[in-house]
């Protein structure tokens, strides 16, 4: 490795090129900051790849991204029993993280971005306090060499286990994950018994995932097919291979396997109180009880850039702690409440089968979709609500019947 020095100076340095980083460099880099992403080369994230209406809507993602169009999801209790829930009227977007992370990169580069790919090492200073971030940068010749650039400011968008945020941010010590993993397969025909190319099928089944769940999530001409857990010891492969033979799906060509951790709740302070603030999975910003992350990345990505352009404006280092009052703010209750719901309903078994038991009703399937579809908590229904608050209670203490 041969060491280099750097008299390059950036207003910011997003370290991390995912939705979240992506999403925060375009937004800095347009309003007319320079902007330095930095990268890692072949990176693929595992995700499921769920986009909502409001997501394509908010970030104008184009069509030609989307490589399927979820119409339904099938929730499938421990005893095998099956809810369909069909969105009436709309549908859930499905995108290859391959090619979506490099589409957002290359329009924070068009708008202005520098892109470098490297791997962040650590954060220093200069005797007046600036920042120095130091990483390693492969060069053309395939040679790897140090490199640092200064920062008036810098956003960690690093991943769940953010090398940024373990050297600036003591609260990450709090955080606590899913393991999740999954293998990408070649999509089944239409002749498959079982598999829909336009649903997703959830399955709550102990066996499988002792406090998460599994599923198939349909990518066009591919397919998503895991497992999560947070247990330590258990097989996730196993689970895998187990569960992809019991929906005939062990036969396909395994195109490539990926395990990751999830955050199951955001970090209690995002920011370091001088020139550092995280967003995306860094953040801990991944929906409990689904994981679903990629609109919840883009948005924390959005409400640093926010932060960090007040900050670079007025030089007030309070400035940064507005990314996670933002962020919390609109998202906050969602999180809390689907917290909640993980804690107590992925339990047992018998608890799932309850759970499951409560997505039949139609009331239950509207407002959730509304709410997923839109990212708030609906409130136009109270009778609905009214109506759901007293089924849950007739599941939680039993009078309801599972069946």
């Amino acid at each position: 490795m041969n060491p280099s020095s750097s008299s390059e100076t950036f207003d910011v340095v997003v370290v991390g090129g995912g939705p979240a980083g992506a999403t925060a460099a375009n937004d800095l880099a347009r309003q007319g900051h320079h902007v330095l992403l930095l990268d890692r080369a072949g990176r693929i994230k595992p995700c499921g790849g769920a986009i909502p209406p409001r997501l394509i809507a908010e970030f104008e993602i184009p069509d030609h991204l989307l490589v399927a169009r979820i119409s339904s999801a099938r929730m499938v209790s421990p005893s095998n029993r099956d809810v369909d829930r069909p969105i009436d009227g709309g549908f859930v977007g499905r995108v290859d993280r391959e090619h979506y992370d490099e589409w957002l990169r290359q329009r924070a580069a068009e708008g202005g971005a520098v892109r470098r790919t490297g791997t962040f090492n650590r954060l220093a200073r200069e005797a007046d306090g600036t920042a120095v971030m130091h990483y390693e940068r492969r060069m053309d010749d395939g040679s790897v060499r140090e490199d640092s650039v200064r920062a008036r400011a810098v956003i960690g968008a690093d991943g769940a286990v953010s090398a940024v945020a373990r050297q600036c941010i003591p609260e990450v010590r709090e955080i606590r994950y899913v393991f999740a993993y999954h293998e990408i397969i070649r999509s089944p025909d239409r002749s498959h018994p079982v598999f829909d190319a336009t649903r997703c099928d959830v399955v709550y089944r102990g066996k499988l995932s002792p406090d998460f769940y599994s599923w198939v999530f349909p990518h066009g001409p591919t397919t998503s097919i895991g497992t999560g857990s947070a247990c330590k010891g258990f097989s996730l492969r196993g689970s895998v291979a187990e569960f992809r033979k019991a929906a005939a799906l062990d036969d396909l060509e395994t195109i490539r396997r990926e395990g990751a951790p999830i955050p199951l709740k955001p970090l209690s302070r995002w920011d370091n109180g001088r020139d550092v603030v995280l967003a995306g999975d860094a953040a801990g910003v991944v929906a409990p009880a689904s994981g679903e992350g990629i609109y919840y990345a883009m948005a924390g990505g959005r409400a640093a850039a926010q932060a960090v352009a007040l900050f670079l404006k007025t030089g007030d280092a309070a400035a940064l702690a507005t990314a996670r009052k933002t962020f919390m703010r609109k998202h906050g209750a969602v999180f809390f409440i689907l917290g909640m719901m993980q804690r107590y309903w992925y339990t047992n078994d018998a608890r799932r089968e309850r759970f499951v038991a409560i997505c039949r009703d139609r009331d239950v399937q509207q407002l959730t979709w509304d709410a997923y579809m839109n990212k708030e908590l609906v409130r136009a229904k109270p009778l609905s609500h009214v109506r759901i608050f007293f089924k849950n209670i007739a599941h939680l203490t039993g009078l309801a019947k599972a069946a």
